[in-house]
């Protein structure tokens, strides 16, 4: 991707992605339907890092609302060769200590991933959504990139907490964001997930396995056959709920306005037909489907009881293992492609990153691998992500 930043602060050590919202700073989620929005309070978490002397250097690309791989289909930063994640290249080249990121369909853990940095998807309602450019309310959450597990940890302490201003938030102020030994943990490589991926993207789980076990972790193989159908749900319940979120740009309030209209209707139709691109018009026209009067029961309700079906299952495997292990990406690096593809190839890719969006269950990304964990095990997370960190490589 060419790296794209709305300049904020010279010196700044905290970058925002453009879903996340920074006062008086353009807030576009990477589309034209927003282009020149500038809101007027900040996000929850990037007022608390302020409040803690924090800076914000600026706002980081973002793909449309966070729906492709990493962030290719920005508006405002065409693909340019070998993708990667604007934020996550940031941290990578020491740029900035840290910045946050929206999670909705796995694109900012496979950014980390690409870029060798690590990524935090905290426990869903542990840290504020208020101020996030919301699409899946249901499974997106806030998160933290950093170059290891202490960077995370230290900026977890502040954002995480309960924010009165959000509905989804969790009563606790505090949570556990410590780093210990791992010696004795169990760890399980799901067997399903680790053939999807090709060989270089194996090669770095059972590198960071390897290093695990001789820090005194347990790793053992296992299968457990429901990635596919928890991909499959979450999904569908994303696009249904980013179909009814994104309804509200509209050419009216605020954002891109189409010239020429002769009506209310065709102002609506051809803001929205020039404003979005082709990936988001295809969520919206997939999310109005399985909401329709004739799918709704067989597809959303059913994805609803799927998720909690998949979270039944997870949490018996958490019964005897303190995270799984996984590849984050089928492969190492992606290439530019059309973006005509770009639904099934992100379909394709979700199914090593969709379990924790569905359940809202943490994950971590650290040496090209993901940890996935029960809920608020966070602490759990980043003591394996610093066992492993740089042993995957």
């Amino acid at each position: 991707m060419t790296e794209y930043i709305t300049k904020i602060c010279d010196n700044g050590n905290i970058a925002v992605d453009d879903t996340i919202l920074v006062k008086d700073a353009v807030a576009t989620a990477g589309s034209k339907i927003l282009e020149g929005f500038k809101p007027l309070f900040s996000a929850e978490a990037v007022t608390r890092l302020l409040d803690k002397g924090y800076t914000v250097s600026g706002k980081t690309a973002t793909g449309e609302f966070g729906l492709d791989l990493v962030g290719e289909f920005s508006y405002y930063a065409p693909q340019d060769g070998n993708l990667k994640g604007a934020a996550a290249e940031l941290v990578a080249k020491g740029d900035v200590k840290a910045a946050l990121g929206v999670d909705m369909n796995g694109a900012t853990r496979r950014a980390a991933a690409l870029s060798g940095v690590d990524f935090l998807k905290p426990t869903y309602g542990t840290v504020s959504r208020y101020g996030v450019i919301s699409c899946a309310a249901s499974g997106e959450q806030l998160g933290v990139y950093a170059k290891n597990a202490d960077g995370i940890r230290e900026i977890m302490d502040v954002i995480a907490g309960h924010d009165s201003k959000d509905g989804t938030s969790l009563p606790e102020e505090k949570y556990d964001y410590s780093i210990s030994a791992v010696n004795g943990k169990k760890v399980c490589i799901v067997k399903e997930l680790l053939d999807k991926a090709d060989d270089a993207a194996k090669a770095k789980v059972l590198a960071v396995a390897e290093a695990l076990k001789a820090d005194g972790v347990v790793v053992e193989t296992v299968s457990l056959d429901v990635f596919d159908l928890a991909n499959t749900a979450w999904q569908i319940l994303m696009c249904a709920e980013t179909c009814n979120n994104v309804s509200r740009y509209d050419g009216v309030k605020f954002g891109h306005r189409a010239e020429k209209y002769r009506n209310i209707d065709e102002l609506y139709v051809n803001t929205r037909t020039e404003g979005f691109n082709f990936l988001t018009k295809t969520v919206i026209l997939y999310g109005s489907d399985v909401l329709s009067k004739n799918r709704y029961k067989d597809c959303f309700d059913k994805s609803l009881r799927v998720r909690r079906v998949v979270s039944e299952k997870m949490a018996e495997l958490f019964a005897s293992y303190a995270a799984v292990l996984t590849p984050v990406c089928s492969k190492t690096s992606y290439e530019d492609y059309d973006i005509n593809d770009a639904f099934i190839k992100v379909f394709e890719e979700s199914v090593f990153t969709c379990v924790p969006n569905l359940i809202g269950a943490p994950a971590l990304v650290t040496s090209g691998v993901q940890f996935i964990g029960k809920n608020f095990s966070e602490s759990t997370l980043l003591s394996l992500g610093a066992s492993a960190e740089g042993k995957g490589e």
